[in-house]
């Protein structure tokens, strides 16, 4: 098949800068994205922004079916080429983002993400599969290098945020490739990186997932004030119910949130839920 610059140029395909899209069109990295998946002739993959369907075609070759969200319809004539002969992609045109996915769950069943995601939908659809997926088994994705370390950083250091700490209730997260901006097609002005989220069932044993969520926000809800006053603010609790709380879990009085691990949180949060019923 001809260059991905070409095909593109033959449609008259113009960039959108609201798409955010960057194609990857390097056939080394885009069989190395799909052998990290882990996805094999029984998988259900959803693909989230399929672009000119470079990497849905090798994923195709590998997996039982494919699923693939593209939002921008002007690809249609360049995704009839690109894949050609892949019977088992179904292309569908729409914004994944307003899609139903408990709908679509019970149509798939289990299935896996693999995806080069637009760098602006990337943190609220990861939020998404963690507060609503239920049949997800795994996103392995290709997001902004700086998001990457987020998703996969330890308690107390700069990167270590409430995506973080949401991520740790129910999955594992792991930077498995980095990728230079160069891979990319228009180059985007940052690097990027591949990451694994494995979903794990009961990873973080909580009494209450909502309280536990609560609890992340708290922590994480202003850094410049102590969680002794972001608990108030967010469960209306008094000063001193505040102060008993942290002493029942051993959390300092003057700590701050973005100090404790998802572990110290999923503590906290039970007590919470405690003193609340």
């Amino acid at each position: 098949m001809e260059d991905l610059q070409g095909l593109l140029a033959r449609y008259g395909f113009r960039f959108k800068k609201q798409f955010g899209q960057n194609f990857i069109s390097d056939g080394n990295l885009l069989r190395a994205i799909v052998d990290l998946s882990g996805i094999d002739e029984q998988t259900t993959v959803v693909e989230i922004g399929c672009g000119a369907g470079t990497l849905t075609r090798v994923l195709a070759k590998k997996a039982k079916r494919v699923v693939a969200y593209e939002i921008d319809r002007a690809l249609r004539p360049v995704l009839a080429e690109s894949l050609r002969g892949c019977e088992n992609v179904e292309v569908r045109f729409a914004d994944f983002a307003k899609t139903d996915l408990s709908a679509l769950e019970k149509e798939l069943g289990a299935y896996v993400v693999v995806a080069n995601l637009p760098y602006y939908i990337t943190t609220p659809l990861i939020a998404r599969f963690l507060d609503e997926g239920e049949k997800v088994a795994r996103l392995v994705v290709m997001v902004q290098e700086e998001v990457a370390d987020r998703l996969c950083a330890e308690a107390g250091t700069p990167a270590y945020g409430a995506i973080t700490a949401a991520l740790a209730l129910r999955a594992s997260a792991k930077v498995v490739k980095r990728v230079p901006r160069t891979m990319f097609h228009p180059r985007p002005q940052v690097d990027s990186a591949v990451v694994r989220i494995d979903f794990e069932d009961g990873r973080l044993p909580v009494r209450d997932a909502a309280t536990y969520r609560l609890t992340v926000r708290a922590a994480f809800l202003n850094r410049r004030k102590t969680l002794e006053n972001n608990l108030m603010h967010t469960f209306g609790f008094s000063r001193e119910m505040a102060q008993d709380v942290l002493q029942s879990a051993g959390v300092p009085d003057k700590a701050r949130g973005e100090t404790l691990s998802p572990e110290r949180l999923a503590e906290l949060s039970d007590i919470i839920f405690a003193r609340l019923h």
